[in-house]
């Protein structure tokens, strides 16, 4: 009998730690994807690119900054107290801070989020008073709110002897609230974050959309534009909004789940909610940079001038000539920052173009 259950405590224990490795190796490949498409996305608008205004390179650049955190910071530290915990029962205090900085990053992420479906919207429907509704300052402004209100938010998670208790998860592997202590404070943070920015964007990006819409049947109308041109709105604003609510909304409702019932959802079910808002992270690169051909082309060209200066032979062996090449970078990247307009034209601002 004794040997039976030593098999089966053996058994279950070689199963514990395959869903760890397999959970660990999920987190870090998420990690390195986050971060290394977001460095390719900090290469390009650091510079001007041609089409977007300085204001949405700022909050792009708050965007990416946000989304990069996930990797440099989320995963680093909770995969550090994991392997902690494999040590020692400890530290909480570590655990408190973890999980402020889980908290931060999630809200910091979401609030920018709002803020470029807001900055958007004020450029498609107020084009002529963008530059005085929009100015640099109000700019940094909601970029300062965006990073400096979500700590203010979350600093009651930081202390290990205040109202919110935090615990790690072998579910998720990550620095937990209970959210089940203290059920205002919990229900508050979801009325003060997620439900004011998911109303903020739906509101911004379906008025752009419906224009959007609107536009396009007037110019099929008036034989301005072919059947076959392809709807900017539906290949940019529909992803954007699901990937949002996909990866967000699970992480929600679990938290409004356990702060209600005081129970935890299963382990795997939380393991992919909690780390779902991460491959946000990841999206954002996809859906607010790759789909635009401006941001392609400035890559492509930055690519083209570090193979030129690090490898020239190599150019030349791709079909590249240094001079030429040398001589159609300086230009097209001059150029690019002759078009810089004073209103935002990211990629869903183009959408009311003829052209």
């Amino acid at each position: 009998m004794s040997s039976a259950l030593s098999n089966l405590s053996s058994a279950d224990a070689l199963l514990e730690q395959t869903h760890r490795s397999v959970k660990i190796s999920v987190i870090i490949s998420l990690g390195v994807m986050v971060t290394l498409g977001n460095i390719a996305v900090l290469l390009v608008i650091s510079s001007s690119v041609a089409g977007w205004s300085r204001n949405s390179r700022y909050f792009l650049l708050s965007l990416t900054a946000a989304d990069s955190a996930f990797g440099l910071l989320v995963m680093p530290l909770n995969l550090w107290v994991s392997l902690l915990k494999e040590h020692t029962e400890g530290p909480d205090a570590l655990c408190h801070v973890v999980a402020f900085c889980n908290g931060t990053v999630y809200t910091t992420c979401m609030y920018t989020l709002a803020s470029i479906s807001l900055e958007r919207y004020v450029a498609v429907f107020y084009p002529l008073k963008y530059s005085s509704l929009m100015t640099k300052t109000r700019t940094l402004l909601l970029i300062a709110f965006s990073w400096c209100v979500p700590p203010l938010l979350l600093l009651p998670i930081s202390f290990p002897d205040g109202v919110i208790e935090v615990h790690f998860s072998t579910a998720s592997l990550v620095c937990n609230p209970t959210y089940s202590t203290n059920v205002a404070y919990s229900l508050s943070l979801a009325c003060l974050i997620f439900f004011p920015c998911s109303i903020i964007m739906t509101f911004a990006n379906l008025r752009v959309w419906c224009a959007a819409k609107r536009q396009r049947l007037k110019l099929r109308k008036y034989a301005c534009a072919q059947r076959r041109r392809r709807n900017i709105a539906s290949r940019v604003l529909v992803p954007v909004m699901a990937a949002y609510y996909t990866c967000w909304t699970p992480c929600m409702a679990a938290m409004i789940y356990n702060a209600i019932s005081g129970k935890n959802v299963p382990e795997w079910i939380e393991f992919v909610v909690v780390w779902l808002p991460t491959s946000n992270g990841f999206l954002n690169c996809i859906f607010y940079f790759w789909i635009n051909r401006s941001f392609r082309r400035k890559f492509h060209l930055i690519l083209q001038r570090i193979a030129l200066a690090l490898c020239p032979e190599l150019a030349n062996t791709l079909g590249c000539c240094h001079h030429s090449n040398a001589h159609f970078i300086s230009e097209v990247m001059d150029n690019s920052i002759v078009h810089e307009r004073s209103s935002s034209v990211s990629s869903t601002c183009t959408l009311l173009s003829v052209a």
